[in-house]
Order: structure tokens, then sequence, then C-alpha cells
């Protein structure tokens, strides 16, 4: 932070009326211990306070708030022969980011620790966990109520609610905010006035108003940035699109990856990946016209889903699409919520609720419960395969197929297309039959006993169940997935 800022932050808190559970001054006390221990209530405190983070201040008297100056100084100080901010996160159970500012005020020296508030567990020191009653320091394990706290906002913590630049100016903040898209996407119209347009970003959580300007929240950098690269913790969840030579990874002959935010960039990201699929060529009243090889809708709502129900706090890892010359890959870090084999008919679970909800808002995506039953559908009419969905570790992917004829379908694809049209079915209020089967896999009605193979796999496989057990007519079976 600069000088300014610095200031700025000094006045806001020593203007508290009092010390409190997520701040504390202090003039010449140096004692390592106590420090450490202070680091683990601040941050602890700070967490159930919902706030990012917490302060340790040298140099303000603690009664009257009066900036005295302080002889000490963090980054000179030791312990024994070690550094003493190394020597404390050394005492951490999890390493913390501290941050030491030192300057002056008017001649008089000032030290400044940012303390950020647990994410991860109750911060401890030497073993032992704190949190600040008031302004006293004490046990954690004797306060039970606030330690159940501590682990239900740790268990319930946002990522779209996380800082992802603190402190931005207005002029910062237009810079990196592509705040006309925000407005388009929204049907609202644009202010003249730059007090206006903040006000509504703050309005929406795009933007959190703080002592040193402004806070642009996750949720505002990774749906509205300009550049994702200028946050520093965002710049991996950019999503990559890769396109192969033939079928393996062999070669690579295009990567690229995006920049803008998930809202802003969606419709280019979307046409973008539309322009490098493959086409058929079909005649039309004498004239030739291309056919994509994979429905629009179902590219579009993939994507959506991978942006909205990715696990943010997986590290190093972001969106990807990868194109092959017989599939598409479309993969999202995290486990799903819910079991693959359930995507068509359960309400979706997200870990991004805010997040999703503004992609709904700005129609990015489909209702709860109807973007999956879309894809399947259109996969349906297109006569393609059907989707793979897979969780597997720390990641969760979903292949789409070109077109392949019935006969070199795996038994595994006429199972997953048997079990699909039967899902889409039960949620249209109709039952799975032969002859809607064979329609689906295109076999022609008089080869009825290929279509009662891949419905008798289906049933032994447990993906799918008669609807009425004591139906004798064979003619007239009925089936409904296994869970139905």
């Amino acid at each position: 932070m600069k000088t300014e800022e610095l200031e700025r932050l000094l006045k806001h808190l020593t203007a508290l009326p009092k010390e409190n559970e997520w701040c504390e001054f202090k003039i010449d006390n140096k004692n390592p211990e106590t420090i450490g221990e202070m680091v683990s209530a601040i941050s602890n405190s700070a967490n159930l306070r919902e706030r990012p983070c917490g302060y340790m201040v040298w140099g303000v008297e603690n009664e009257t708030h009066e900036i005295v100056g302080t002889k000490f100084s963090l980054t000179q100080a030791k312990k024994g022969n070690e550094e003493l901010e190394n020597w404390l996160i050394r005492g951490l159970n999890i390493p913390l980011d501290l941050r030491i500012y030192e300057f002056s005020i008017s001649g008089k020296n000032i030290v400044l620790l940012e303390i950020p508030a647990t994410i991860n567990r109750p911060i401890e020191f030497k073993g032992n966990a704190f949190v600040r009653v008031g302004s006293l320091k004490k046990n954690l394990k004797d306060y039970p109520e606030k330690e159940e706290k501590i682990w239900k906002n740790i268990n319930c913590r946002s990522f779209e609610k996380a800082i992802a630049k603190s402190g931005a100016k207005t002029d910062q903040v237009l810079e990196l905010i592509d705040y006309p898209s925000y407005f388009e996407l929204t049907n609202q119209s644009l202010p003249s006035d730059r007090g206006a347009i903040l006000e509504k970003l703050v309005q929406d959580k795009i933007i959190i108003s703080s002592p040193l300007g402004y806070n642009i929240t996750n949720l505002g950098a990774i749906l509205f940035a300009k550049d994702i690269t200028k946050f520093e913790e965002l710049k991996r969840k950019a999503v990559r699109v890769i396109i192969y030579e033939g079928k393996n990874r062999i070669k690579t002959i295009k990567e690229q990856e995006g920049t803008r935010g998930y809202a802003t960039g969606f419709k280019g990201l979307v046409e973008y990946i539309n322009s490098r699929l493959p086409s058929n060529e079909e005649i039309e009243k004498a004239f030739r016209v291309e056919k994509k090889m994979y429905p629009e809708i179902a590219i579009r709502e993939l994507i959506a889903n991978a942006l909205i129900h990715q696990d943010f706090f997986e590290k190093g890892t972001s969106p990807m699409v990868e194109i092959f010359s017989d599939r598409i890959e479309i993969s999202n870090p995290g486990n799903p919520l819910i079991n693959t084999d359930r995507f068509i008919d359960h309400p979706p679970q997200s870990r991004n609720e805010d997040i999703a909800s503004f992609m709904r808002r700005i129609n990015v995506c489909e209702e709860r419960g109807s973007g999956i039953d879309k894809v399947i559908s259109s996969i349906e009419l297109f006569q393609l395969p059907a989707p793979k969905f897979e969780a597997q570790e720390k990641f969760t992917r979903v292949t789409l197929y070109s077109h392949k004829t019935f006969q070199k379908m795996s038994r595994e694809d006429r199972v997953r297309a048997c079990y699909q049209h039967c899902c889409l079915k039960y949620v249209s209020n109709e039952q799975m039959t032969n002859s809607s089967l064979r329609k689906r896999l295109n076999i022609v009605s008089s080869n009825y006993p290929i279509a009662s193979k891949v419905i008798s796999d289906a049933l032994k496989d447990k993906y799918i169940k008669l609807f009425d057990p004591e139906n004798k007519s064979k003619k007239h079976t009925k089936y409904v997935p296994i869970w139905a």
C-alpha cells in the first residue's frame, strides 16, 4: 500500500470507538509469544466477524487511540537469530500471508500488521488456538460456541464474496471492470455520472466500499474483468480452448486462453468454439449448406455449467474445452456435488450460487434443472451418441461425440443412450418404450430385437427398470430410470 493509503487506513482504525475483536493497538510491546498468540486470536476473530482481515498496530495508545509512535520494528525484530516474521509463521498451524507496513506520520513511526482471516481451520500458535472476546485474548477451547461458528463460516465460505483486489481507486475500478458490459447485460441504462456507476456496482456486490477506496470482489472480477490476468489469484481461472489434430493429444493445432470475465466474454467464447467445430455439408434445394456437427445449445449449456459449477478452491486448474476430430471434452475443476447419473433430473447444486444466479439473470444459462435436459434433447435430435458425464479425481468432464452409426457404438455407448433417453422421457412425464428407443437410436422398426437387447443390457446393469412389473404384454412394456 502507498503511504497515503496507509494513512487513510490508520485514520479509519483510530476512529473506532475502542479496540475490538479484529483490531489491537500497542506502543512498544514486542514480546514474540504475545504477538504470535494475538495473530491467532485476530485471524480467528476476523473470521467470526466475517471480515477479510484484522490488524495489529504499534504506535497507537490503546485507550485514547492517540498516535504516539513506536520504537519497535517488526521487519527488524528477531527471535534468537531468526527473523521474527519467519518465526511467527513457523509457529502457526497454517501459514498466513502476514503483511507488514512500516511508515511515519507526522514524524512518528507506525507499524501495521495485516492479518488475514482464517479460511481453512482455526489458527493455532504453538498448538493453541486463541480468540478475542471484546479486546481481550482468550483460549478458543473455552468458547465452544465461537469455535463452532468459525467452522461454520469456514464450511460455508464463499469464493464470490472474497476480495480479488482491495483498495482500488475509482479510476482503477473503471479500468479493471467492464462496466459498460455489466449495464448492457443487466438491461440497465449506463449512467453518465461515475458515482452512479459505482453505486450500481456496489448494489450488485461487484465492488464493496472500503476505507481505502473500493474492494473488487471475486464475483465482480470473475464475471466482468476486462482482463482477468490483472487479478493475480484469478488469472489461472481463465478458460482454455485447445484444438488437436486427430483423436489424441499428440499434436496441438491451436491453444487459446480467454482474458475477459465469464459474463462479458461468454458470447465470444461460445462463438469461437462453434467456429472451430467441424461441419457437415448437406444439399438443401440445390444449395450447399453447412450443418454444425454438434448442437449449439449443447455447447452453450455445457460450457456455462463448467464455468458455474467449478470448484474455485482447486488451485492451478481452470475450465477447459478440448476439441478432437471425433469428440469435444469440456472439463472443470472439482468433483460434482451430485451423482453424474442424476444430472438430467436432479436440481443443480452449485458451490457458487451468486455466480449461478447472476448468469441466470443475464440469460447465460437455463433456469434450474432444465439445462442438461436441453443438452440431451438436442443430442437426440442430432442423432449423436449419448454424452458421457464423468467425475474424475478433482475434476468433472463431459464428452460430446460426433456422429456414429449404431453398428459402431460400443455396448457402453448403447446403454448410456438408453439410460439418458429413459431419463428424458421420465422428466417429460412419459415412459420409454422399445419403439421410442428405436427412434432415438435410428433403428428401423423391423429391428425391434436389437432395441430389446439394448434394453436388456440396461436392465442388467441396473440403469432402468420396468414401469409396471405386473404388465405381461411385451409389446406395451414401458421403462423408467432405476431411481424413479
